[in-house]
C-alpha cells in the first residue's frame, strides 16, 4: 500500500550531500546520475520523526503523550531493530515527477543532453561570506559557494505500508507532514522553506482530513 508525501519548495533549498566539487563549489546537492536533485528517504524519515517527537512533547497530559509515543513507535520504528520495533512505514527518496525524469533520461541516453545540463537547469550556485561586524569587512578566506535547488519545484516520496495504516497512524503522519516546513542545509538561514502534503493511494490530498484526531486517546 503506497501513500505519497509531496514537497513543494517555497524557497531555494540545498539537499546537501556533505561534499563539494574541487575548484567549483564547496557544497553540492544530492543528485542522481542524470543530474536530478533528490532528498534521501532516510533523511526525510528523520525529519518527519523529529517533527513528530516535537508535537508529542507539547501534548498537555501524560496519558496523551504515552498513547501517541506508542503510535509513533509503530509508525517510525524504535532504534535497535529488535522484534516488534520495525517501522510500519518505509519512506522512499523524494524525487521529481517520474514522467519528467523518464523523458529527460531518454534525452541523456540519446546524447542530446548531459546530466550537468539537467542539474544546471534545476539549480543555481550561491555564494556567501562571513562579515567582521566591527569593521564591516569580509573575513579573509570565508567565501563559500553552494548549490541550491530552485524554488517552486515539487518532489514526491512514496510511503510504503505492508498493511492498511490505522487512522491514528495517518493522523500522526499528517500532523508531522504539516509541521515539516524547513529541510536541507541552511534551513536556519533562510533556505529550505517547504510546504508538505500527505496523499492517499489514489493521490487525493488527505493532510487536513486526519488532523483533528491527533491528541485524542481511545
Amino acid at each position: 500500500m503506497i501513500y505519497k508525501l509531496k514537497i513543494k519548495l517555497l524557497s531555494d533549498t540545498t539537499f546537501g550531500r556533505g561534499d563539494g566539487v574541487a575548484g567549483l563549489i564547496d557544497q553540492e546537492v544530492e543528485h542522481d546520475k542524470y543530474g536530478f536533485p533528490y532528498l534521501r528517504g532516510r533523511t526525510l524519515k528523520g525529519l518527519l520523526s523529529e517533527e513528530c517527537d516535537n508535537l508529542i512533547t507539547i501534548l498537555p497530559e501524560d496519558n496523551q503523550k504515552n498513547y501517541w509515543e506508542n503510535i509513533a513507535g509503530d509508525l517510525f520504528g524504535i532504534p535497535g531493530n529488535k522484534l516488534g520495533t520495525i517501522a510500519a512505514m518505509h519512506i522512499g527518496d523524494a524525487c521529481l515527477p517520474d514522467d519528467l525524469r523518464q523523458a529527460v533520461a531518454y534525452e541523456i541516453d540519446s546524447e542530446r543532453l548531459t546530466s550537468q545540463d539537467v542539474l544546471n537547469s534545476l539549480s543555481s550556485i550561491r555564494r556567501q561570506t562571513a562579515i567582521d561586524w566591527e569593521n564591516g569587512v569580509a573575513n579573509k578566506g570565508s567565501l563559500r559557494s553552494f548549490r541550491v535547488v530552485i524554488r517552486q519545484l515539487e518532489f514526491q516520496a512514496d510511503l510504503l505500508f505492508e498493511a492498511q495504516p490505522s487512522d491514528e497512524i495517518l493522523s500522526l503522519l499528517a500532523v508531522s507532514t504539516l509541521a515539516l516546513r524547513r529541510l536541507g542545509s541552511g534551513r536556519n538561514r533562510g533556505r529550505g522553506h517547504v510546504h508538505c502534503t500527505l496523499h492517499d493511494t489514489d493521490e487525493n490530498e488527505i493532510t487536513q482530513q486526519y488532523l483533528k484526531l491527533f491528541g485524542k486517546v481511545r
